[in-house]
């Protein structure tokens, strides 16, 4: 099972989607959709988690990557790019962030 890691060389992003109650579990479908078809079968893919807060007004996606590059290369694939402008129409905004995990417990 797959586990977060401190190892140097993965890539972590954190993602946070802005949505409405209304809109959220579209939000969430479509990410799903988009794990299980394309994201987790791309070259440096680890895993990833969807989280949902309780008001439904914000989605978080934490995932790994081999390297940063290989998180870079599915975002600019072309059915990457459709999906995030589908994804992107329903959120208020949404934000990738890339870190490094400093400390696991």
């Amino acid at each position: 099972m797959p586990h977060i890691s401190q190892d140097t060389s993965h890539q972590t992003v954190l993602t946070t989607f802005e949505v409405t109650p209304g809109t959220c579990q579209d939000v969430l479908d479509l990410l799903t959709d988009a794990y299980r078809e394309v994201i987790s079968r791309q070259p440096g893919f680890i895993a990833a988690g969807l989280h949902v807060n309780d008001a439904q007004t914000r989605v978080a996606n934490y995932s790994q990557w081999r390297a940063r590059g290989d998180f870079q290369a599915m975002l600019r694939s072309p059915e990457m790019r459709r999906r995030n402008r589908e994804i992107n129409a329903l959120c208020k905004s949404f934000e990738p962030v890339m870190y490094d995990v400093v400390a696991v417990f």
